[in-house]
C-alpha cells in the first residue's frame, strides 16, 4: 500500500481512495477599504481590512485557502514571505503532512536564514499563519468535514502531533496536552448542546472610534434587538472625559444586563491607562482590552492588579506562544484573545488554548478572520478542552467577500456545515 493510499481513520475509505497532494502554491494580496468610520480606533484612523492569502492547489482539484489578517499596507510583504517559506509543503500528501504537522511547522519557523527576520513575530509569522491555516483548510476539505468536526474527531495524540510545544516545556508538554484532552473526553456530551443552539457572539461594530454618539447609541440598541447580549466600545481618547461620557452613554442605552467591553487598541502609556481605567470602572466594563503596548507584560500585570476585578484582555497583537506563556505566568491577562491569524495559525492557537486552560484563564478569541475560522475553534475549545462558553467577537464588514460567511442568528454563531475552515474568498470581489 503506497503512502498516498493509506486509509484515514475518521472518514469512509475504500481501496480507490487517493489522498490529495499539494501540487502548487499561490498567494493573493486581498484588501478592502472600509467606509464611514468602520474599523476605526484610537490608533488606526483609516484602516483597510486585508489578508495575506495562501492557496494550496492539490492534485485532485481541491484548494486549501489560508488567511493572515492585515490592515492593508504591507500585505504584499506577507505574500512574499509565504512564497519563501512554503516551499517545503510542495508535493506533500496532506494526510502525511498533518500527521506530523507540529514538527513540520517548527522546521519552517526555524528556517536558519528567515528566522532572523522574526523570530516568531511580524511578517514571517503572519506568513506562517496563512500557510498553516491553508493546510488545515485543505485537510478538512479532503476529509469532507468542517474544521470543528475534524478537530473533535481526532484522538488526543493526533491533536498533539499538530502542535509545536518548543519553548513551552516548563509549563506545557505534549504529554500534558494529551492528558488534558483525555481528562475532558468523558464530559464532552455535557457540552455538545451548543452544536444545536450555536455559540454566543458579541458585536464589535457598535462603537467604532469615529462613530458619532448618535450612531453608537443607535447601534447599541440595534445589537440588543438582534439578540446580542454583549458589545464593544472603542476608547483611547487623549481626553479621558470623552471616553467616560461615551461609555456611560452606552450603559444607559442598553441597561445593566448587557456586557460592555472597552478597547483602547494600545493607545495609552501605563500611567494614562491607570487613570483612564479607574475613571471607566464606574460603568462596570466586562473587560478593558489592549490598554497599553502589547509586549509590555509587566505593565499589564501592574494594571491588572490595580483595576481588579475588571479583567485585562489582550491577544490581537500577542504574536506567539512564548509571549502568551509569559502573560499567563505573570497573571497579566484575564481574557485570552488568541488569534489564529496573528499566531502561527490554528496549530499555535491550539497550544495557547491549552496554556489558557491550564492556568486557567478565560478564552475569547480576537477575530482577525472576521469569525470564519474562530467559529470552529471555539466549538473545539469548549467541547474538547472544557473552556467556558462565553462569546465570540462578531465583525460583519467582510462577510460578503467570503464564499461561506459565518451564519449569526439571534446573536449566536451557528455551527458551519461546509467542509474546510470557511476561508474561501470570492476571486473577483
Amino acid at each position: 500500500m503506497g503512502a498516498r493510499d493509506r486509509p484515514g481513520r475518521p472518514w469512509p475509505w475504500t481501496t480507490d481512495t487517493v489522498m490529495p497532494a499539494i501540487q502548487s502554491i499561490e498567494t493573493r494580496d486581498f484588501r478592502r477599504q472600509l467606509e464611514d468610520g468602520a474599523g476605526s480606533d484610537a490608533v488606526h484612523t483609516n484602516p483597510q481590512y486585508g489578508y495575506g492569502v495562501t492557496l494550496l492547489k492539490a492534485d485532485n482539484g481541491l484548494t486549501g485557502s489560508g488567511i493572515a489578517y492585515t490592515l492593508g499596507t504591507g500585505t504584499n510583504l506577507v505574500c512574499d514571505a509565504i512564497r519563501i517559506l512554503a516551499e517545503p509543503l510542495l508535493d506533500r500528501d496532506i494526510e502525511e503532512l498533518m500527521a506530523e504537522f507540529g514538527a513540520v511547522q517548527r522546521s519552517i519557523a526555524e528556517h536558519t536564514a528567515v528566522r532572523w527576520l522574526g523570530p516568531h513575530k511580524g511578517v514571517t509569522h503572519l506568513a506562517l499563519a496563512s500557510m498553516t491555516n491553508a493546510c488545515f483548510d485543505l485537510w478538512a476539505k479532503a476529509r469532507g468535514v468542517p474544521l470543528w468536526k475534524l478537530l473533535l474527531d481526532l484522538s488526543p495524540e493526533e491533536i498533539v502531533r499538530l502542535i509545536d510545544f518548543s519553548y513551552l516545556e516548563e509549563e506545557l508538554t505534549a504529554d500534558d496536552a494529551v492528558e488534558m484532552l483525555r481528562a475532558n473526553q468523558g464530559t464532552r456530551t455535557e457540552r455538545e448542546g451548543l452544536l444545536q443552539t450555536g455559540y454566543p457572539g458579541y458585536d464589535t461594530s457598535v462603537g467604532w472610534f469615529q462613530y458619532s454618539d448618535e450612531q453608537i447609541r443607535d447601534n447599541a440598541k440595534a445589537a440588543v434587538d438582534a439578540g446580542f447580549t454583549a458589545m464593544k466600545l472603542k476608547v483611547g481618547a487623549r481626553d479621558h472625559a470623552h471616553d467616560v461620557r461615551r461609555a456611560f452613554m452606552v450603559r444607559e442605552a442598553v441597561g445593566d444586563d448587557v456586557r460592555i467591553m472597552l478597547d483602547a487598541n494600545q493607545a495609552w502609556s501605563l500611567p494614562q491607562a491607570i487613570d483612564a481605567c479607574l475613571a471607566l470602572k464606574g460603568m462596570t466594563p466586562y473587560w478593558i482590552e489592549e490598554p497599553t503596548q502589547p509586549d509590555d507584560v509587566l505593565a499589564h500585570k501592574t494594571l491588572a492588579g490595580i483595576i481588579a476585578p475588571v479583567p485585562v484582555a489582550v491577544g490581537e497583537a500577542v504574536s506567539n506562544r512564548v509571549l502568551w506563556k509569559n502573560f499567563l505566568q505573570a497573571s497579566a491577562v484575564g481574557i485570552v484573545q488568541a488569534d489564529c491569524t496573528r499566531l502561527a495559525g490554528i496549530s499555535e492557537w491550539l497550544a495557547v488554548a491549552m496554556l489558557a486552560r491550564k492556568f486557567p484563564v478565560c478564552l475569547v478569541p480576537h477575530v482577525g478572520d472576521m469569525g470564519q475560522i474562530h467559529q470552529h475553534l471555539v466549538l473545539f475549545s469548549h467541547i474538547a478542552l472544557g473552556h467556558e462558553k462565553l462569546f465570540l467577537e462578531y465583525i460583519p464588514h467582510l462577510r460578503d467577500n467570503f464564499v461561506h460567511p459565518a451564519s449569526v442568528d439571534g446573536g449566536h454563531y451557528m455551527p458551519p456545515s461546509e467542509p474546510g475552515c470557511g476561508t474561501d474568498i470570492f476571486p473577483d470581489r
